[in-house]
């Protein structure tokens, strides 16, 4: 009405001269696009105008401003600019009703309109990830669905997993209730293991309304397992006389605590030295007996599991003793060769024969080679008496029998001395030898 009431005071001659000036007037506006809840600036510009009124219209008809004079009672609408040339106004808290096409008009004669189209867009609601049950068990499949609301136009869901893109998903999109805008979902579905304990799955909602800035859900995936077993040894060349550390590297969800430790498939067989500690086996001052197989178990709420290492207690390195001389106990000249010849055989046997509880962090000597001196001093020590014993045998036989010489013939044991070889009345001297 109040544009009518305009048009009935308009005086025809000053109508007249403003057809007559009216064919190079032309509006021009421009399509608009704004996120709901926004502020939208409707612009309407006209180069040559001979003083002609100008004037909004919603997509009801409904006249907004004509020039600088306000027709519509709505709070939201405000003039921004009003002039011979421009007409702007400015239309805030915009909701996707207010969507459609805007007239603007310059009263020429006939009246010369232009259309600019308003688009609303609906902001998508933060999406929500469901499907997830906590805790999910290694190996089961699992199905997450992303879901958001409100989106004008429809938006697009994106999966993320280790930063990594999904692309083999399932997307739906619905129209919501109010047939303008919509409801978007998408869904996952993979097989979980235990490497995706932890890691984040994010879905992502991309849409031109978030000016660059998605949204985003996310959920921590947290996957049961049975645990993985791994023996670490404080050294890879244990010896004798030692210590050792056996470290029982056990992962799992949930965490197996303790662990059990055994030998050779059965208890450990000698407490005092194998002291176990939470995942540790402390094997002090080792010894050959030490040898076999150790196994660690761990177990937990989904099963168990376990690892073997195998112990080989290594000699330690022998250290040469220097030669020993040893000096000659008798008179007579005594020359001895010893040669002793050791095959690998022997020396590998020896060595597995000596005693397990010997400590090879001592400085000592071998009790194999200490053995071996030890024999060959006895040994020269018999041989000497021997050839003594001979050398002293042959030497009073000489003596008693040149003693002898002379007897046979006497006819008493006095003239038998006296005619004796040798004899104290035929030789100057005799001697006598003890030893």
């Amino acid at each position: 009405f109040f544009f009518l009431c305009n048009l009935s005071l308009v005086p025809a001659a000053a109508s007249k001269s403003k057809v007559k000036g009216s064919q190079g007037q032309f509006p021009l506006t421009q399509n608009v696009t704004v996120v709901e809840g926004g502020t939208a600036i409707l612009t309407c510009r006209v180069d040559q105008n001979d003083n002609t009124s100008l004037q909004w219209s919603n997509p009801a008809q409904q006249t907004l401003y004509f020039d600088d004079k306000k027709a519509l009672r709505d709070n939201r609408i405000e003039l921004v600019r009003a002039s011979w040339h421009e007409l702007s106004i400015s239309v805030s808290d915009v909701s996707l009703s207010d969507e459609g096409q805007y007239t603007c008009s310059l009263f020429t004669m006939p009246v010369k309109t232009s259309k600019a189209y308003l688009t609303v867009l609906g902001v998508p609601e933060k999406p929500q990830i469901s499907g997830f049950s906590s805790p999910v068990m290694e190996g089961d499949l699992m199905q997450l669905t992303c879901k958001t609301s409100g989106s004008k136009p429809a938006a697009d869901i994106r999966w993320f997993k280790n930063d990594k893109e999904i692309k083999d998903v399932k997307y739906l999109k619905e129209e919501d209730a109010n047939r303008k805008t919509f409801t978007v979902s998408s869904t996952l579905d993979f097989r979980v293991d235990r490497s995706d304990d932890g890691v984040a799955v994010i879905c992502r909602v991309d849409h031109e309304s978030l000016n660059a800035t998605p949204q985003v859900a996310m959920q921590v995936l947290e996957i049961h397992y049975t645990p993985s077993v791994k023996i670490i040894p404080s050294t890879p060349f244990p010896q004798e006389g030692q210590a050792l550390t056996l470290t029982c590297e056990s992962k799992g969800k949930p965490l197996p605590e303790p662990v059990l430790w055994t030998k050779d498939g059965a208890e450990l067989p000698d407490p005092d030295r194998m002291v176990v500690s939470g995942r540790e086996l402390n094997i002090l001052f080792l010894n050959k007996t030490d040898n076999g197989t150790y196994r660690c178990e761990a177990t937990n709420t989904i099963g168990q599991s376990s690892a073997e290492y195998v112990l080989i207690v290594h000699d330690v390195p022998n250290t040469l003793l220097p030669t020993t001389i040893i000096p000659s106990l008798t008179t007579a000249p005594v020359t001895t060769s010893v040669t002793i010849t050791t095959s690998p055989s022997t020396s590998a046997s020896s060595s597995s024969r000596r005693d397990p509880n010997s400590l090879a962090g001592q400085n000592g000597p071998d009790h194999a080679l200490i053995g071996g001196i030890v024999a060959v001093v006895v040994f020269v020590t018999l041989c000497s008496i021997f050839l003594l014993g001979r050398y002293l045998a042959r030497h009073k036989g000489t003596y008693l029998t040149n003693e002898a010489k002379g007897a046979e013939d006497a006819p008493d044991a006095d003239t038998a001395i006296i005619n004796a070889e040798g004899s104290q009345v035929n030789a100057e001297e005799k001697k006598e030898y003890f030893i």
